[in-house]
């Protein structure tokens, strides 16, 4: 039997309520970009994450989520995703950080990443971050330009965040990990995968809400999960970049949920005209 996506489809007031939610991942997130150093642990910055969720009056959407032990995920170097925080790990001249956060306002939730250099870091690890953020606006994009047209499906978000990255030169593509549909839950329908061809699956249309999400590596692109049942890591020991925003598809264009400007200045005109409730700063 074939698999049904369900899609929930957000009324402009619920996509304000997300933007809420957006803002408190983002500000938790650049708390704790200001706070990454060496000798500092992954637990201080969970303990960040935690502190600014919930004085914003949100609650973290990962602590507890499917047993999950923390706030935040902050995966080092070879570690892709899903890494849990700890007091034993100490981050160090020239690591690299994948910071991955969630929060819960009013039922609502949002969820961004961010990698950061530690001090100072290879130049080549510095252009893999770039990579992958500029992967990550590539597909934003084309979800707002389909959506415009009408004519957008969901692997034209997967396409472009690939040739994206294609272009860049030779980087690993992470696969069956990616980007997913958000709202009431945190994970939703529809999956939204790294790679694919383009014009296939579900239309892309207002109402939609989507955290969109690339991970690349400097080397080889396979991948195992540690014993810990969470932790993803890189089998050849290559470092790993990961990046997500959560987005919204407007009638008039897109709304990048978790970032300040709401997507403004890597996507211009693309952005909607209006919010539909004033964010709360």
């Amino acid at each position: 039997m074939a698999y049904q996506v369900e899609i929930e489809l957000k009324t402009p007031e619920q996509i304000g309520l997300m933007r809420r939610a957006g803002l408190v991942v983002a500000d938790a997130l650049e708390r704790m970009r200001a706070a990454v150093a060496p000798g500092v642990s992954t637990a201080e910055l969970d303990r960040i994450a935690e502190e600014t969720i919930r004085a914003a009056g949100a609650v973290p959407s990962f602590l507890g989520y499917q047993g999950y032990p923390a706030s935040i995920c902050s995966s080092v170097n070879d570690q892709v995703v899903h890494a849990i925080p700890s007091p034993r790990q100490v981050l160090r001249e020239g690591d690299l950080i994948s910071i991955d956060c969630g929060a819960e306002l009013d039922g609502w939730h949002g969820d961004a990443a961010i990698t950061v250099p530690v001090g100072e870091v290879r130049s080549d690890l510095r252009g893999l971050i770039r990579v992958a953020e500029d992967a990550m606006w590539a597909g934003i994009a084309a979800a707002a330009r389909g959506a415009r047209s009408g004519k957008g499906r969901l692997t034209d978000i997967s396409f472009a965040i690939q040739s994206s990255i294609r272009k860049a030169g030779r980087y690993g593509i992470v696969e069956g990990y990616g980007g997913h549909g958000i709202g009431s839950a945190m994970h939703q329908d529809p999956f939204v995968e790294n790679t694919g061809r383009p014009g296939k699956g579900v239309a892309l249309r207002p109402g939609m809400a989507l955290a969109i999400e690339p991970m690349i590596t400097r080397g080889k692109p396979k991948v195992a999960e540690l014993d810990d049942g969470w932790t993803v890591v890189t089998v050849d020991g290559s470092y790993a970049a990961h990046v997500e925003h959560t987005m919204a598809i407007c009638e008039d264009g897109v709304w990048v949920l978790t970032a300040r400007d709401g997507g403004r200045a890597r996507l211009g005109e693309l952005i909607t005209a209006r919010e539909p409730v004033p964010a709360v700063e």
